[in-house]
């Protein structure tokens, strides 16, 4: 008896020594295998990027706002290049070296040379005075040339205090002052000006950015709009022009020139008598009285003359675009247009850009502190604020003028949004993009319509009524669902 509980006991602890053994066994044959899958998922990662690295494929952008890959607008510009385009960095980060493959992706006729050692290229030191120490990106075409440096790529924003990468900005450009015979000249005329030309710094730096030529006019002095003008830009004015004035701009709009006109309503009342008979020629008029707003989801900071305003997908301004838009304007007038008889007596076809929401108002008594809708305003609901107007002059002759009745959204006048911060009017919503698809609409460079893409921390700006939304969803929903879990918790435990 006493044996075979020996031979037993014996037997299950073979037994269990041969489990023992037979699970070790199992242990290393699983990390051998988990092993060589970790070594085989690295060497094939490693081939994969030794190969991207080698054929130089593009890298996948998920970022809402694609601020890693080249905008629409850049590609279509890089397509249409026909001439061999050269791309040469020198001491560049691989930042910026990356951004040029980009280019060279989409046309392989923009090739792209990165230099780390000068002195293996005397040529470009005799040539550009490059040194050792030169940070710099030389883009040229056969006998043209543009040399970007480390301070062209960068700007700072006094608002938000951050740097801006602009080098998608810079390289576009450069690529299109080498390819381009002739770059459109804007004229910005002055004389008479209600606002000083450097709060529109930034309108105008991001034209120049954009392969612009900025001249300022003053038709005292020249006595006619220079031929070489592809669109005339004017805003609000302070006061009256002169005859002289007058005449040279009909001369203008005869020949088939084109006007941008961003103008604030005439609150003053002032006579502006010479203006006006220019404008008669596209049959429009700005009002002396402002558009305010009654619906708290189309204003800013619950402000009713700071309103959001749709902008038209349909337009021939915007339809490239393919997006709805809203730009803000800050006490803004409205358009008036003659009715559908004049205009065709005066040849003129009209679209509409921008308009105020239904619940939009028109008020001309400045005394009133309500901001609130009285009995003396007046209904205004769907309001032209931005229109498009193309005036025939004859069978071969049209002009064109695009009006927005606001002159602020375009300017740098800041905008408090707290106590310790503020931001450019032209920053807000679409601002710039309407104004600088406006400018390229007139200009005929229909592939410069896009929306830009933002490279910046986005500045937290909503209406009243989507701040409660927000703040609701963030807030009220996660404490509304910890007192369900709770109660549910309760009732079972009674239950048990």
């Amino acid at each position: 008896m006493k044996k075979k509980e020996k031979d037993l006991q014996e037997s299950k602890a073979l037994t269990v020594k041969k489990e023992k053994k037979s699970g070790l066994g199992k242990i290393l044959r699983k990390t051998s295998l988990t092993v060589l899958l970790i070594l085989i998922i690295l060497a094939v990662c490693i081939g994969i990027n030794i190969f991207v690295e080698e054929k130089n494929i593009a890298d996948f952008d998920f970022t809402e706002d694609k601020i890693y890959s080249l905008s629409d607008m850049s590609k279509q510009i890089a397509e249409e290049v026909e001439d061999e385009v050269e791309i040469i960095l020198v001491n560049m980060p691989e930042a910026q070296q990356d951004f040029a493959y980009k280019y060279n992706s989409v046309n392989d006729k923009i090739t792209v040379e990165v230099i780390d050692d000068v002195t293996t290229r005397p040529d470009l030191t005799d040539e550009y005075g490059i040194s050792a120490n030169t940070y710099a990106i030389i883009v040229k075409s056969g006998e043209k040339n543009k040399i970007l440096y480390s301070s062209d790529l960068y700007t700072y924003d006094y608002t938000t205090y951050q740097q801006k990468d602009i080098t998608e900005e810079a390289l576009t450009n450069a690529i299109l002052d080498v390819t381009t015979d002739e770059k459109p000249v804007i004229y910005f005329l002055t004389g008479h000006n209600k606002y000083p030309i450097e709060l529109f710094y930034s309108f105008t730096q991001d034209l120049a950015d954009e392969a612009y030529e900025i001249n300022e006019l003053d038709l005292l002095t020249t006595g006619e709009v220079p031929e070489d003008c592809s669109t005339l830009m004017i805003t609000s004015l302070a006061e009256d022009i002169t005859e002289a004035e007058r005449d040279a701009l009909l001369d203008y709009v005869n020949k088939g020139g084109n006007i941008i006109l961003f103008s604030d309503p005439n609150t003053t009342g002032k006579e502006m008598t010479n203006f006006q008979k220019v404008l008669d020629e596209y049959g429009v008029s700005i009002s002396e009285g402002v558009m305010m707003e009654q619906d708290s989801s189309r204003m800013l900071l619950d402000t009713p003359s700071a309103m959001l305003v749709t902008v038209s997908p349909y337009s021939s301004v915007t339809r490239e675009t393919n997006m709805n838009m809203n730009a803000c304007f800050m006490t803004s007038g409205r358009i008036d247009i003659e009715d559908s008889e004049k205009l065709e007596e005066l040849g003129v076809e009209v679209e509409t850009l921008a308009s105020t929401s239904s619940e939009s108002f028109y008020r001309t008594d400045y005394t009133l502190e309500n901001m609130s809708k009285t009995s003396s305003d007046e209904d205004a609901g769907n309001a032209t604020v931005g229109a498009l107007l193309k005036k025939k002059i004859n069978d071969d002759t049209t002009s064109e003028l695009i009006v927005y009745s606001n002159n602020i959204f375009i300017t740098d006048y800041q905008i408090a949004i707290s106590a310790v911060y503020a931001q450019y009017a032209l920053d807000f919503y679409n601002n710039e993009d309407l104004a600088l698809n406006s400018i390229a609409y007139l200009t005929d460079r229909e592939n410069m319509i896009t929306i830009r893409k933002n490279v910046e921390t986005t500045t937290y700006t909503v209406t009243q009524q989507q701040h409660i939304i927000i703040l609701s969803v963030i807030f009220a929903i996660p404490v509304l669902i910890i007192i369900i879990g709770i109660v549910v918790w309760l009732v079972r435990r009674r239950k048990k």
